[in-house]
């Protein structure tokens, strides 16, 4: 049962009280026996509980929250009895030791009475430092178990993670050779957006006039819509800058390494992050800043106060990647004004990027739905954009909306959450219609059909490929079912489906469900099953804007 930690007198059973003192909102999770009693009491204590229809989309929501809110996940999970270990018990697995290859934290209370203070660790440990997960393991018996109350060993909620700031000689080592670069980029990570260090990066990107480059879940820490974003010349920016400055991102398959060809041999990388152990990955620095992104990012302003540096925004890099940028603009808005029909990808998401509210969360998750949504559609503000991320899981995208949602509803009512999919992404998890149903989640689903994986068959195609047998042995196996009715689902729980063929009909669906603000909804856009992204300059493994 994952738990964000946003989100056990007289005789005590087990009881998730000790996860509301440490300020846990939500849990999501599927119940059974005896895991059902656990729930309840969590929902008696004004834990909010969400009943997912599949175990990981029950965590992927959890872990979204912990994005959201900065309270990152505890996962709860049952076990044997403890009278039964070793004897072959029902789902008898070790879990404790295989949650320790995974979480920053994996334990089983040794009794009922340490419960609390288990849970106060596990919060603590997960947001402290570098974020991460962890798992506490329930025997089954601790559930029903019964104990003194005065022997119950209660602890406070755990104070907030410490702010740790770089060394002084490090800060001003970076400050320098930044002031002396002629070819500067700051690429800006998820780490970046978790520190909320917005307001600070903003303020050193307009005072020094540096370019910048966001990493998928960092779009909006500066809007995308900024001057000095250059996203759509991304492959130039990072082929060709002298040095870089990492913001709470690391130097991973994302970022190509940090290598060349995609770097310049003879890059200088100064690397901002939370995790020493990070530090140094891939490329060897030229200056390590260890700690809270938002307050590094403040020490570096402080530095610049007193050596004033800005950036000529006239100067021959600027004009490189300015070019660059116009250049790849013009290409997609002339894919994205093309009339024929079926549709192609980016006719679909200029109309997105038309109609929706500039201030909605955008889930997204699928391979060319993804990759190219993620260039087409901005992000004007911080942790508003969630997709797969580093792993590039599939499946995440409806848990990370109902998440979203959930988050939504208490925060911010007003705003939207818009998920766009593949149509093989929305077969991962599409069965979580059903509770977005339930719990009346205005999310607006919209479901880019292009009959297969990467690329799939028309309905003719489909037909004659048949004429040669079994589609086990003929159909390719990147092929899904054409012109799949995926609204339905969504129609057969009571929301609002579309089925939409052209640009019209494609205006007039948002429109519609844009308005419509309490009622969840799901557009199915057929577009040309051999629709792709446009031609690219390198190999497809290394092709990727993520």
């Amino acid at each position: 049962m994952p738990v964000p930690s946003s989100t056990a007198g007289g005789p005590r059973q087990f009881h998730p009280h000790s996860s509301r003192k440490s300020n846990i909102e939500y849990m999501f999770g599927i119940v059974g026996i005896p895991v059902t009693e656990i729930a309840i009491a969590a929902q008696a204590v004004g834990i909010k509980y969400v009943g997912m229809r599949n175990e990981q989309a029950a965590c992927y929501a959890a872990s979204a929250v912990g994005y959201l809110t900065g309270r990152p996940l505890i996962v709860i999970g049952g076990s044997s009895d403890r009278n039964q270990e070793t004897m072959g018990a029902f789902q008898e697995f070790p879990q404790v030791e295989a949650g320790r290859l995974y979480n920053k934290l994996s334990v089983r209370p040794s009794s009922l009475e340490v419960i609390p203070a288990v849970i106060e660790k596990a919060v603590r440990t997960s947001i402290y430092g570098r974020p991460g997960s962890c798992y506490i393991d329930i025997p089954g018996d601790f559930v029903n178990l019964q104990v003194n109350k005065r022997s119950v060993k209660y602890v406070e909620c755990c104070l907030p993670p410490p702010i740790s700031t770089a060394e002084h000689s490090a800060v001003s080592k970076a400050a320098s050779i930044i002031a002396h670069s002629r070819q500067p980029l700051l690429i800006i990570g998820k780490g970046a957006a978790y520190s909320h260090a917005e307001n600070n990066i903003r303020k050193l990107v307009d005072l020094c006039g540096l370019p910048f480059l966001p990493t998928p879940m960092a779009k909006g820490v500066v809007p995308d819509n900024h001057p000095n974003c250059v996203a759509a010349a991304r492959s130039t920016a990072l082929q060709h800058a002298d040095v870089i400055v990492l913001l709470g991102a690391r130097l991973n398959w994302i970022l190509h390494f940090g290598l060349p060809p995609r770097f310049r041999h003879d890059v200088k990388v100064i690397q901002i992050d939370i995790c020493a152990e990070e530090l140094g990955n891939n490329v060897r620095p030229a200056a390590i800043l260890l700690g809270d992104i938002s307050a590094v990012t403040k020490q570096l302003l402080e530095e610049f106060s007193k050596r004033l540096l800005k950036y000529p925004s006239n100067s021959e890099w600027w004009k490189r990647l300015r070019e660059k940028i116009t250049n790849n603009e013009e290409r997609s808005k002339g894919l994205a004004l093309q009339k024929s029909l079926p549709m192609n990808y980016y006719t679909v998401f200029h109309h997105i990027r038309e109609l929706i509210p500039k201030d909605c969360i955008l889930v997204s998750e699928g391979a060319n739905t993804m990759d190219i949504g993620r260039t087409m559609v901005p992000n004007y503000y911080p942790r508003q954009r969630l997709d797969a991320g580093t792993f590039g899981t599939m499946g995440v995208g409806l848990g990370f909306a109902i998440a979203a949602a959930m988050v939504a509803k208490d925060r911010t009512p007003e705003k939207r959450v818009i998920c766009i999919e593949g149509d093989s992404a929305f077969g991962f998890s599409g069965m979580e219609v059903e509770t977005i149903c339930r719990y009346n989640l205005p999310i607006l689903i919209i479901v880019v059909n292009n009959n297969g994986i990467y690329t799939g068959l028309d309905a003719d195609a489909w037909k004659e490929m048949l004429k040669f047998g079994d589609p086990a042995t003929c159909v390719p196996p990147v092929s899904l079912l054409p012109n799949s009715h995926y609204e339905e689902i969504m129609s057969a729980f009571g929301g609002k489906g579309y089925f939409v063929k052209t640009p019209e009909e494609l205006q007039n669906a948002l429109k519609a469900s844009v308005t419509d603000k309490q009622t969840p909804s799901l557009i199915n856009v057929m577009i040309d099953p051999q629709s792709e992204r446009k031609k690219q300059e390198f190999p497809w493994l290394t092709r990727s804007n993520l």
